[in-house]
């Protein structure tokens, strides 16, 4: 009887283990476009807005630094352009699709922590006039990035 009662508390710890872990994939928005880098991008028209995703928030952990570039520079399809230091690690942020940078969110200067409170809305990081629309064509959808965060989460 005690074997029994063991073996379902580490079935039960099991499923509660990831049933937790899958619980930060909740957080991926229908209208937007995600690159395998775990950037997020929201196109309207010829623009867009970059963020890092809420799966890499999450990793990082606490933000405490994002690096904007300059308002007309040049970003380049998954090349970086600024970088998010948190306190477990520093990453780049790269672009999800190329053109030049038209406004940066100036906000994170003094709170970087939007990127974790709102990763998709206070928290953007950058506006990009695109310079090439067909690039987002090689982009995920919130579905296939989903499945993409589990996969790589599951290695």
């Amino acid at each position: 009887m005690v074997m029994a009662s063991r073996f379902w508390a580490i079935k039960a710890a099991s499923y509660l283990k990831i049933s937790t872990f899958n619980r930060g994939f909740a957080s991926v928005l229908k209208d937007l476009k995600y690159a395998d880098s775990h950037e997020w991008a929201k196109i309207e028209g010829n623009s867009a807005t970059i963020g890092i995703t809420d799966h890499a928030q999450d990793h990082l952990g606490d933000v405490v630094y994002v690096e904007l570039p300059e308002i007309g520079s040049a970003v380049t399809q998954g090349s970086g352009f600024g970088a998010v230091e948190s306190v477990k690690a520093t990453s780049d942020i790269n672009s999800p699709v190329s053109g030049k940078v038209v406004q940066v969110n100036e906000e994170l200067n003094s709170s970087p922590g939007l990127v974790n409170g709102s990763p998709y809305e206070k928290g953007w990081i950058i506006k990009v006039e695109m310079s090439n629309t067909d690039e987002v064509k090689s982009l995920m959808d919130c579905d296939q990035y989903s499945k993409f965060c589990e996969e790589e989460d599951d290695h």
